[in-house]
């Protein structure tokens, strides 16, 4: 059992797939610093210093707090604008793999189509049109 797992283990697909795994995760360390770092600053900035991710709605009359993590300790908030800032946290991670997918299959080497082998029924008629070209 040990030798099928190793043989399963090392299987191209999977070491792949781990390093996938692995790069897939730092990939979105620095997406997740773009947006935080970058995007919502930028976006704050332009609508006067507008911060996504403290905007909430208390689900509970016990809240009274003016930040989202003093508010999720005294009840129930619903965190809409910490969820606004991961749904463009997503489609900006979407937008640059559709880039970089895009542009993995524009740099492949686009090798021509070797012509299909003809079909038996094309090679006997071929066959018979030379013969009745001789005869």
């Amino acid at each position: 059992m040990l030798k099928e797992f190793r043989e399963f283990a090392m299987k191209g697909n999977v070491v792949d797939l781990a390093v996938a795994v692995i790069i897939g995760a730092a990939f979105g360390a620095i997406v997740n610093s773009m947006v935080a770092d970058v995007i919502m600053p930028i976006i704050g900035a332009v609508t006067g210093g507008l911060d996504f991710s403290n905007y909430f709605t208390a689900l509970s009359d016990k809240v009274t707090a003016a930040n989202l993590a003093d508010a999720k300790k005294q009840g129930a908030v619903l965190a809409w604008g910490n969820f606004l800032t991961l749904t463009l946290n997503f489609l900006i991670v979407a937008w640059v793999l559709f880039i970089v997918v895009r542009l993995m299959n524009s740099l492949k080497k686009k090798e021509p189509d070797a012509p299909a082998a003809p079909s038996d029924e094309v090679k006997l008629l071929t066959e018979i049109r030379d013969l009745l070209k001789k005869n």
